[in-house]
């Protein structure tokens, strides 16, 4: 079949009759087989194609000498007089039981009306307790059933309907059977089919030739856009809206996710749409992946990258998040879950991203809940398998823990598409900042952005997550606060970036005693760590609590190797950890409880290159494995010999460490008592200033990392 159909080889006139025919051939002649044959039919289709598939369906059994009877819930114009109305539901069981209970020769009766006898959810009502017992009453009636695909009927009365269609949107190849030559003008010369589908495939015929027929615009225009776009308009239902979010525009960095994104999906789709052999065609649509999961740290974008992908595609995006779909009641998560794809389909090309997709996808046996979850996996894949291979409705789940998935839905075939969006490195938190910079009109000069950049490379305070684009997000919208409140127009500046991470958080007030005990500690490390050779630059040393519960600290800069991690890096860490322990201990003669966390931080170091690295004591393993075959800090299955020569090691190693940072100290006490005056005085020194004084103080090497023990 060609993908460009000639205007002359359309149909010149089409009555709405005419294409419900032609569109729905196949599930006729199906339809109309199955009643032949004494089976009850069940058609699944919106409730403005019911009547032409009726009429469709009679027309077919007239000469097959079969009677239809059409109960829709009208007053029978031989009613009597004045008898009290009854409602549409209630006339309609009147009428059902007049037909089941009337005469005996074999008729079929029509139901348009079927999902009337249920709630959305599934359940029965009061009539529909009625009605069952008559739908089993008679056995000789032959039932045609019409439901709504909105909603869902009981499984008694479905059971009643051994053959059922689903209606659902209108299969590519029929299309060209659909539109008229005078319609087709509108497209340009020549009606590309593939294109019309993929903006129409959730419409039903009827109301696609109604569309059709009120189309705006020139004829044998150079760009059927505007066309398609009405289509595509009148394909989107409820409050489902195609997102304006441009990759690049919007998003700022991550040029590895992006470009994955583009290479793998858009790029491929943009190929389909610009191909005009079917076989080509259907050759790109096998190779695009339909679910996908997004997974990285909270924050880091992941239902941004869905959105954009959906605006590139021109699809609607329909965000759920897992929590919202589950219910207390039975079947209801699952109903809810159905909804969800039925309006993706009929707003079809969409993409659907299920956030949270872990909160009811975790892997079996991992999950002590009702039991809905697994329900709702199911038909999660029953919707997924649904899918016609030319539809194009992505699904996206994302999440922050996808080893918490059930593998099954991670298999190829069904979410084979994984793409991970980690935190924002130094490039990419520059690229986010630029954006916001843009957007909020917040001026920052140079110097601000590189600040900024070196500022979210941390740990947030009070936490221990890395800043992602949602806290780089947030610090662009303090900043913008207050320069309204200030009235400000000038540029950003370095300063503006640290008032707002730093103004409203609250911050012990020192004595000056506490003062001159933490300046000495905060000195003591940045002096080990200016002389240990394997320990990254000195960022910003500050009196001033950044962090939950810490009273100073020293900010390193990024590390020369990021993802190497070498026995000498660790030995300094831990040489710098003891620093502000043993400036104490050199300058006060006397211990505070600051150093509690350095001493946990560079204990768990000794003992994890002792008994778990082998880099130190010895080359082995030494921790054994939990049941679930994860390493832990375990060791009581060794001898007492052993546990004995193990504590050894890792007393020797402390110590080593300690005597060094104390050596170093002592060394350069001189360039410590400045420092501690210099921090008394500012507060707050930035690398520069740090750089400055040891220059000055005669400083320009790193002492040497010590020898290995033999």
């Amino acid at each position: 079949m060609a993908v460009v159909i000639p205007e002359a080889d359309l149909p010149v006139e089409l009555s709405i009759n005419e294409a419900v025919e032609t569109a729905y051939a196949n599930e006729l002649a199906a339809v109309h087989d199955a009643l032949r044959r004494a089976l009850p039919v069940m058609i699944e289709c919106d409730k403005e194609l019911t009547p032409y598939m009726y009429m469709a369906v009679r027309n077919r059994l007239r000469p097959d000498g079969v009677r239809c009877i059409y109960l829709d819930g009208r007053p029978q114009p031989d009613a009597a007089p004045g008898m009290m109305p009854q409602g549409i539901v209630g006339t309609m069981i009147s009428q059902l039981r007049d037909a089941v209970r009337g005469a005996v020769e074999r008729r079929v009766v029509v139901l348009p009306h079927l999902d009337l006898l249920t709630t959305s959810s599934g359940g029965l009502t009061t009539e529909a307790r009625e009605v069952i017992p008559l739908m089993y009453e008679n056995p000789e009636v032959l039932w045609l059933a019409f439901k709504d695909p909105s909603f869902e009927v009981p499984k008694v009365i479905a059971n009643l309907f051994p053959h059922k269609e689903s209606l659902l949107g209108i299969a590519r190849d029929r299309l060209r059977f659909l539109v008229t030559q005078r319609e087709s003008r509108k497209f340009g010369r020549g009606l590309n089919t593939y294109l019309l589908y993929k903006n129409a495939s959730g419409m039903n015929a009827v109301r696609l030739r109604r569309m059709l027929s009120t189309l705006q615009g020139d004829d044998y225009p150079q760009n059927p856009k505007a066309a398609m776009q009405q289509i595509r308009q009148a394909t989107i239902v409820g409050q489902l809206e195609i997102p304006d979010m441009d990759l690049d525009r919007d998003i700022g960095g991550y040029d590895k996710v992006k470009k994955r994104l583009k290479t793998e999906i858009i790029e491929v789709l943009a190929q389909k749409d610009a191909q005009n052999d079917e076989t080509a065609i259907k050759r790109i649509e096998s190779l695009i992946p339909r679910g996908m999961i997004f997974w990285g740290p909270p924050g880091t974008g992941k239902t941004l990258f869905a959105k954009s992908m959906a605006s590139a595609l021109g699809a609607v995006a329909t965000v759920v998040s897992g929590p919202e779909l589950k219910s207390k009641w039975v079947g209801e998560s699952e109903e809810n879950l159905r909804q969800v794809f039925l309006r993706a389909r009929q707003s079809a090309p969409a993409v659907i991203v299920f956030d949270e997709i872990d909160s009811f996808a975790s892997a079996r046996g991992t999950y002590t809940g009702s039991g809905v979850e697994h329900s709702m996996v199911n038909q999660l894949l029953t919707e997924m398998d649904g899918f016609r291979k030319e539809e194009l409705v992505f699904v996206v789940g994302t999440t922050n823990f996808v080893e918490s998935i059930d593998s099954a839905l991670l298999r190829p075939g069904r979410f084979e598409f994984h793409l991970h969006i980690p935190y924002p490195d130094a490039d990419d938190r520059r690229e986010i900042l630029k954006v916001h910079d843009r957007r909020l009109e917040l001026k920052m000069n140079e110097d601000a952005l590189e600040a900024a950049v070196r500022r979210t490379g941390e740990t947030v305070p009070g936490g221990k997550t890395r800043y992602s684009g949602d806290h780089i997000q947030a610090l662009c919208r303090a900043i913008a606060r207050f320069r309204l409140r200030d009235g400000r127009t000038d540029d950003t500046k370095p300063a503006d970036v640290e008032r707002a991470l730093t103004e409203w958080r609250e911050a012990p007030r020192l004595t000056k005693k506490e003062e001159f005990v933490v300046a000495t500690h905060e000195a003591g490390h940045a002096i080990c760590a200016l002389m240990c050779e394997h320990s990254p630059p000195i960022e910003k040393i500050s009196l001033v609590g950044d962090y939950a519960g810490a009273l100073g600290f020293v900010r390193y800069g990024d590390k020369e190797h990021r993802y190497v991690t070498t026995r000498n890096e660790l030995k300094d860490s831990m040489c710098i950890l003891f620093g502000g322990r043993e400036a104490e201990e050199l300058m006060l003669d006397d211990l505070s409880i600051g150093s509690a966390d350095d001493l946990r931080r560079a204990t768990s170091i000794a003992h994890s290159l002792v008994e778990e690295l082998g880099l130190v004591g010895g080359v082995r393993n030494f921790l054994a494995e939990t049941r679930h075959g994860e390493s832990a800090a375990e060791i009581r299955h060794l001898s007492q010999e052993t546990l004995a020569s193990l504590d050894r090691e890792v007393c020797k190693l402390l110590d080593e460490q300690r005597e060094r940072a104390l050596k170093i100290l002592r060394d350069n006490k001189k360039l410590l008592v400045a420092l501690r005056d210099l921090l008394l005085e500012k507060k707050v020194l930035d690398r520069k200033s740090f750089d400055q004084l040891a220059t000055a103080q005669g400083v320009v090497g790193k002492a040497p990392t010590p020898k290995e023990a033999k």
